[in-house]
């Protein structure tokens, strides 16, 4: 076994008690994108479910309206 410590991870989106995720924030988006333009799992980023989905159609709108690049090169 490893000496690491296990936190539990909490959704920060559950945390604020936000009800909608928006696409045109893109800060916030941004840290849920990787700097090769691939998601962070939900596993690693520590969102709900529910939440997650909500990032997930955040992400892929502002892709297509270019606030977010589909990769970075």
């Amino acid at each position: 076994m490893d000496n690491r410590t296990l936190r539990s991870k909490s959704c920060r989106f559950c945390e604020a008690k936000v009800s909608a995720v928006d696409y045109k924030d893109v800060k916030t988006l941004r840290s849920y994108v990787t700097e090769r333009g691939k998601m962070i799992s939900r596993r690693v980023s520590g969102s709900c479910a529910r939440h997650h989905r909500m990032v997930d159609t955040a992400i892929q709108r502002a892709r297509n309206i270019a606030l977010l690049p589909f990769a970075d090169d």
